[in-house]
């Protein structure tokens, strides 16, 4: 299991649009992917549970990977977050 903290950088936080990028990016990893916001956990393959993190900009979360491909997954859903998430 691998874990990396990473900031939100787009303005609007991971509304509908990025929350999609996000899941998309997840999806093609085997691993389980979850990330951390206060006290909530949200499955990163899933919109719904993106969306409900309510994420803004500027928040903290922590990603978490477990799995044959933990490290690839990990190294890229940071990357597609400090990019802005195609904002």
């Amino acid at each position: 299991m691998v874990s990396q903290k990473v900031t939100i950088k787009n303005p609007t936080g991971l509304h509908l649009r990025p929350a999609g990028i996000l899941c998309k990016e997840a999806m093609q990893f085997k691993s389980l992917i979850t990330f951390s916001y206060g006290d909530n956990t949200a499955n990163a393959k899933s919109v719904l549970s993106v969306l409900g993190a309510c994420v803004k900009c500027g928040d903290e979360i922590v990603f978490t990977c477990e799995g044959e491909d933990e490290d690839e997954a990990l190294e890229k859903l940071v990357e597609v977050v400090e990019s802005g998430l195609g904002e």
